[in-house]
């Protein structure tokens, strides 16, 4: 288990000191920056997609009735 590690952690050094590398986790650090601000925006806008149905159901409703 040791020796794993310590052939991983050598893997995730050569991986840091390569450019290549470093471009393709800055790439992975926005993407999941974009991520994570798409969650947050989609839980307003599902609060408020949810409102409206909820209120057309309600008019729509009391012309029903």
């Amino acid at each position: 288990m040791k020796d794993k590690l310590m052939k991983l952690s050598v893997k995730l050094q050569v991986l840091l000191m390569d450019e290549e590398a470093q471009d393709l986790i800055e790439y992975a650090l926005v993407v999941a920056l974009i991520a994570f601000a798409a969650t947050a925006g989609m839980t307003s806008l599902s609060t408020k997609i949810n409102l409206a149905f909820t209120q057309i159901g309600t008019t729509l409703g009391s012309y029903i009735t």
